[in-house]
């Protein structure tokens, strides 16, 4: 080997061995390890605001004090569409201090009073003292506290003006309710009298979504919602829940303070007797009230034969 070559050779060991020595004698960086993907939250949908009632300025109980025909009333329409059945456990959604639940008890065993104010179940709390065995839930009606297939009769009376979309509190009720288990509804009325001739005069149609009822300036997001419901909406809704309407009643069909002020109770109540079943078709007056089961509950008329015979060849 020449010398030009072995002097070439030591020159690149020497180059060598001093890049390897300034190499180490620096100080390490680590390189930044790369971002793992976090996987993505979706955020939880809210709950709808159900507590407005929690007001101190503000007693439901008093809203009745002038209200004897309105409440006699809708005690008249469950009573008709109830008649005949006893059921275990029944329950009164959205039933502020528990108006209905005394009423209820002459037809469950049990009488659950599920309301999303604090402040209507402590009024409850006295308006019951002489009924303890009712018990008082704190809950709302598109979160129910109650196992499925739990309840055998549910009441849902003067809520629905609060839900302007009740689609989540209708698969709430089929969840809850027992497959034979009945749901009686009232739909503050869209479609009454009054307004039809109100629409007609307009040269308009009823609505099919519901509308808003409130003031100009109660119309905010902090507000509680009031809306009158078209009673063929509701049942198409209910239908999409996997529940059925089996019968309805026109009810509060005198609802007037003049005539309140002239015609004796007795009176208006011996007549919104008759006219409950009479005008149920039209929807006449402001309230509806729509008895409900589970559609997969129709059964056909001999099933109790069936099921008798189909256990007697076992």
């Amino acid at each position: 080997m020449n010398k030009k070559k072995l002097a070439a050779r030591k020159h690149h060991r020497k180059a060598a061995a001093k890049a390897k020595l300034t190499a180490q004698s620096r100080p390490q960086v680590k390189k930044p390890a790369k971002k793992q993907a976090q996987p993505k939250v979706s955020a939880a949908t809210p709950k709808k605001v159900a507590n407005q009632y929690d007001d101190p300025t503000y007693n439901y109980l008093h809203y009745w004090d002038e209200r004897d025909y309105e409440h006699a009333s809708e005690l008249l329409a469950i009573g008709r569409l109830i008649k005949g059945r006893h059921f275990g456990h029944a329950a009164d959604i959205g039933g502020g201090y528990g108006r209905l639940c005394v009423f209820l008890k002459q037809f469950a065993d049990k009488v659950t009073l599920a309301e999303p104010s604090q402040q209507q179940l402590d009024i409850g709390k006295v308006f019951l003292k002489d009924h303890p065995e009712v018990e008082r839930k704190l809950m709302q009606a598109d979160d129910l506290k109650f196992a499925d297939n739990s309840v055998d009769l549910i009441t849902m009376i003067r809520v629905m003006h609060h839900l302007p979309d009740p689609n989540v509190e209708f698969k709430e009720l089929e969840r809850v309710l027992s497959d034979d288990g009945l749901l009686v509804l009232e739909v503050a009325n869209l479609a009454h009298a009054r307004n039809r001739v109100k629409y007609l005069l307009k040269g308009k149609r009823i609505p099919k979504k519901p509308v808003d009822i409130r003031s100009a300036q109660n119309r905010r997001d902090d507000e509680i919602a009031f809306v009158n419901h078209n009673p063929k909406t509701v049942m198409k809704q209910l239908d999409r829940a996997g529940l059925k309407v089996e019968r309805t009643l026109s009810v509060s069909n005198l609802r007037s303070p003049g005539l309140k002020k002239v015609m004796p109770r007795r009176a208006m109540l011996a007549i919104e007797g008759i006219l409950q079943p009479t005008l149920s078709h039209t929807y006449f007056g402001p309230s509806v009230f729509m008895l409900v089961s589970k559609k997969a509950s129709v059964k056909p008329k001999n099933s109790k034969k069936a099921a008798a015979k189909e256990n007697a060849t076992k």
